[in-house]
């Protein structure tokens, strides 16, 4: 039987980030272990199934060849180390899994999460970058303890674990040895809890902040804002924020990669006996010649004039496609002076000065021909 999509075990996208992350695998972990779903005989292996995606997802390397060739990664050795879902290392697999659930895994303190705001740009502001000030509901450190969560900046000795931040659980065959659920890992608590936080150390708050958005960004591209994510607990890290942008449609261009679109909108007459336009570009408006005779559909490109990418490389260019505009509204004048053009087209003249309309009408008659013989 195939393996599932790791991302779909997490329930995430594939633009997920650490924080996000971790978030899920917790909320599967305490809802499938074993000891909390005895009687449900799926939960071991739903359990198992999501401290794999974790494991792979959560190590960026893995995740890396993850995304590049899915579970074939981890085939025959090619991911190096530990295969995912392996038992290599009993205490890192136990450890990262109940540590992550219980806090502090391993004695590590633990760090605010990641947070990830979506950036609408106007496709100027993309290309040539802008410095952009947003509001964002986040976790701060509260501002009455700093952070510690103790009203009188006092802490005392853990009870659970006697100060060692570690205790030890027996799972099964299994004796592990892991952070304190009660102090997290640090070997103190706190007998006074502040009394703005409650004890938790964080406060909920809008901030305000800034970010410089580099010229040449594209939609999915992401902006990392170190510790400008949630503030971590007692004090601890905070985590970072990914300011992801999202362009919107612009009322002219089309960006592909480096290169921009536009469809360029031009006059019978014009297409028929060729003028000289200035089309629209980033930097303001350029000449261009279009030669007698064009149709619709033919593409001009101008060299230089689309983006150059955030990643560097050549500029791209600015391709513009023709569209012969059939006029609308005409006065009597126009109407006459049409019929009299379109008068000289007779006695057979009009194949000659219409050869896509003669090519299409002979198509017809050999297609009519093939299907009634």
């Amino acid at each position: 039987m195939s393996k599932r999509d790791y991302y779909e075990i997490l329930s995430v996208e594939r633009t997920v980030t650490e924080g996000e992350l971790k978030k899920s695998f917790r909320r599967l972990a305490m809802k499938f272990h074993p000891d909390r779903c005895p009687d449900d005989p799926h939960a071991q292996e739903k359990f198992k199934e999501a401290k794999e995606a974790y494991e792979v997802l959560s190590d960026p390397q893995k995740r890396s060849m993850y995304d590049q060739y899915g579970h074939a990664a981890f085939e025959n050795g090619m991911g190096g180390g530990r295969g995912a879902g392996g038992f290599g290392d009993m205490g890192d697999i136990f450890g990262d899994i109940f540590g992550d659930i219980f806090g502090g895994g391993r004695g590590r303190p633990r760090r605010g999460s990641d947070l990830r705001y979506i950036m609408e740009l106007d496709l100027e502001e993309a290309v040539f970058g802008i410095e952009k000030k947003f509001d964002i509901p986040t976790q701060v450190n509260c501002h009455h303890c700093n952070g510690s969560g103790s009203d009188d900046g006092k802490t005392v000795t853990c009870k659970t674990c006697g100060g060692h931040g570690r205790v030890r659980m027996q799972n099964g065959i299994f004796s592990i040895q892991q952070a304190c659920p009660h102090c997290a890992g640090s070997g103190r608590t706190i007998e006074k809890p502040c009394k703005e936080c409650h004890g938790e150390g964080r406060l909920e708050e809008t901030r305000t902040l800034s970010v410089r958005i580099p010229a040449g960004v594209d939609n999915g591209d992401r902006i990392r804002l170190n510790g400008q994510g949630e503030a971590g607990p007692a004090g601890t890290e905070p985590g970072d924020l990914y300011v992801e942008v999202r362009v919107r449609e612009h009322a002219i261009f089309q960006r592909e990669g480096n290169n921009l679109y536009c469809e360029l909108p031009i006059r019978f007459a014009q297409a028929a006996l060729g003028a000289e336009l200035q089309v629209p570009t980033l930097e303001g408006e350029v000449p261009i010649a279009i030669p007698a005779e064009t149709q619709t559909g033919q593409q001009f490109t101008l060299r230089g004039r689309g983006v150059k990418s955030v990643r560097g490389g050549r500029t791209g260019d600015l391709v513009c496609r023709v569209v012969v505009e059939t006029p609308v509204r005409l006065t009597r004048e126009q109407r006459d002076l049409f019929e009299q053009l379109e008068a000289t087209f007779a006695n057979g003249e009009a194949d000659k000065h219409t050869p896509r309309a003669k090519t299409w009408v002979d198509g017809v008659k050999q297609f009519w021909s093939r299907v009634t013989s």
